[in-house]
């Protein structure tokens, strides 16, 4: 009979310490999960959360201080475009590249729902696409655009973009791009660009 609950005894430290390893390992695997977490794994993890729930906005601190308010579309390797929610009836698209980023200012509900694995289906063509390929992008449709820079807001088209800047040719807003409407050109690094509003 003392044997008997001897082996029990042993069997229940023995299960005990294999569970508690398993909960040990698990917490060391949540841990490192979490340390791999980037900005933008967190902004898709919002994403994929929003289209199960109703549309979220997140509110993002830039750089300079200000605050802007959007709704992400897309999600590139170092950008973001997004709906931006700024209250006026007019939509308007802009792209954020992640640099621009200080903070994101998100509710008990984001934080909790950004902290989510990544699903398979978030590893897209948009994963691998740059800042650089966006601004291509939009310099080959000749689209005028308002480029909010750090102190500064100008409109223009962009004539060129380099592996980390673009050439603006700077005019009137809503106005298309002709040599005489051009008040000047502008070289700018990707750095100093917080937002693009399309």
């Amino acid at each position: 009979m003392r044997w008997d609950n001897l082996f029990d005894d042993l069997e229940g430290q023995l299960e005990q310490e294999l569970t508690s390893e398993e909960v040990d390992l698990r917490a060391e695997e949540e841990r490192l999960r979490l340390g791999r977490m980037s900005v933008r794994d967190r902004i898709l993890a919002i994403q994929a959360a929003e289209s199960r729930h109703s549309p979220y906005s997140i509110r993002m601190q830039l750089v300079d201080g200000s605050h802007i308010e959007v709704r992400p579309a897309t999600v590139g390797r170092d950008w973001l475009s997004a709906d931006l929610v700024d209250g006026s009836t007019r939509r308007s698209q802009c792209v954020v590249p992640f640099s621009a980023v200080a903070a994101l200012v998100l509710t008990a509900t984001q934080v909790h729902e950004s902290l989510a694995p990544a699903s398979e289906s978030e590893r897209s063509l948009s994963a691998r696409l740059t800042l650089s390929f966006v601004l291509r992008d939009l310099c080959r449709r000749r689209k005028s655009l308002e480029i909010r820079l750090l102190g500064s807001a100008v409109f223009g088209t962009i004539d060129r973009v380099g592996r980390d800047h673009l050439d603006l040719a700077v005019h009137e807003p809503g106005s298309a791009r002709r040599q005489s409407a051009v008040s000047e050109y502008r070289v700018v690094p990707f750095g100093q660009v917080l937002f693009l509003r399309v």
